[in-house]
């Protein structure tokens, strides 16, 4: 089995790292997933800067925008941008939802709605989530009801990253309540400045402002807004959240964290010797780097379905449990290893490595909550991958 990657992957590996240096500012630490409005809009603007090169999205068709590469290309362009943390805007569009609206959009869709996402002229949310409908998401309640051309869509989203910047959102409503709770359901493309359509801010417990709540009241949806056929969004939105899980760009993140942290804790003096001679501290990081080499390949594995062409089921559950336990894990050793120094936030005179433990161990928390907990992938992984019986 060989890991290595090709002297063309490497030269554009290269060739990313070029750029990011130079459109980087020189003292920039990386990005809160631009949760405020100053970050949020230097994020857009590195878009548009990334665009003219065809990069935000290097794998898909020339004709959507692309450069047509292949997606270990696409790997080494997505484990470059996370290592550096560079700001990143529209990752759904690009990694969930345009896959989606490939395999399933008419050729009008693909050509009003793709074309956007590689320009960086359109932002996307995700409406998935619901109050009472998180981890068992057919149970959502949010109605769509056809009236003419038009769907009617009433009712709510929750945990909806960047609803408060986005231009469009991809959702999912109940089209058929008398259905089978799988098989009334639809997928909507949603213009956010329809009418009728409100967003609430929701902020977490690190003082970040990703995530909002959104509600329909009324709100019309033409029927070029239904992705694939009516009550068959269910298979689509899973289809959606396969590509969701299967990112390759947690484990170039961590490398940079783990490598940060081991960093310090070599040059930081503690008890008359250095932090890493810690028995607690050095075993600590020893296991997580092993845990970085088991996370990356496990990407890996997901990405060679996808190359194959072969859509990522329980093997990317696999990932999605793994990465972001890992990240936890990863957040917790940061802060054990810094102290109460390690609690104080980055606008803190004593804070250590910028605060960053502070905000990665609060923010962490949500990662085995979002795009589906840790106890519905490991139930997928029981079922579809170990062949287990559901009971």
């Amino acid at each position: 089995m060989e890991f290595s990657f090709t002297p063309e992957q490497e030269a554009f590996r290269g060739e990313v790292r070029a750029f990011l240096k130079t459109e980087l500012p020189k003292d920039w630490v990386g990005s809160d997933n631009a949760i405020d409005e100053d970050m949020f809009m230097f994020a857009r603007e590195f878009l548009k800067r990334l665009a003219p090169k065809h990069w935000i999205a290097p794998a898909w068709p020339v004709e959507y925008g692309g450069l047509g590469l292949g997606l270990w290309e696409q790997v080494v362009f997505n484990e470059e941008m996370a290592y550096h943390r560079a700001p990143v805007v529209n990752m759904p569009a690009v990694g969930y939802l345009g896959p989606t609206i490939m395999m399933y959009g008419s050729d009008e869709q693909k050509q009003q709605h793709l074309a956007g996402i590689t320009s960086g002229d359109v932002i996307w949310c995700q409406g998935y989530s619901e109050p009472g409908s998180g981890s068992d998401l057919a149970s959502l309640q949010t109605r769509a009801v056809q009236d003419g051309d038009d769907f009617v869509i009433n009712g709510s989203k929750i945990w909806t990253s960047q609803a408060h910047y986005a231009d469009w959102m991809f959702l999912i409503a109940r089209t058929d309540p008398d259905a089978p709770k799988h098989k009334g359901i639809s997928y909507f493309l949603l213009d956010m400045k329809s009418p009728g359509i409100s967003v609430r801010p929701l902020v977490n417990m690190a003082g970040q402002h990703g995530f909002n709540e959104v509600f329909f009241d009324n709100v019309r949806v033409p029927r070029s807004g239904l992705l694939g056929e009516l009550n068959r969004g269910w298979y689509m939105a899973t289809t959606t959240l396969d590509f969701e899980r299967s990112s390759v760009a947690g484990s170039a993140t961590a490398k940079r964290t783990l490598e940060e942290l081991t960093s310090f804790a070599k040059e930081t003096k503690a008890n008359g010797g250095r932090l890493i001679d810690k028995q607690g501290v050095r075993n600590r990081l020893a296991d997580l780097w092993v845990d970085l080499s088991i996370t990356r390949f496990l990407s890996y594995r997901v990405v060679s379905l996808q190359s194959r062409g072969l859509v990522p089921n329980y093997e990317a559950s696999v990932v999605k449990v793994f990465n972001s336990e890992f990240g936890q894990r990863i957040a917790a050793t940061g802060l054990h290893a810094l102290g109460l120094y390690g609690q104080l936030r980055a606008d803190s005179p004593y804070a250590r490595m910028m605060g960053w433990f502070e905000r990665t161990y609060q923010s962490s928390v949500g990662s085995t909550i979002a795009a589906g907990t840790s106890e519905i992938q490991r139930n997928i992984i029981a079922t579809r991958g170990l062949g287990l019986p559901r009971n």
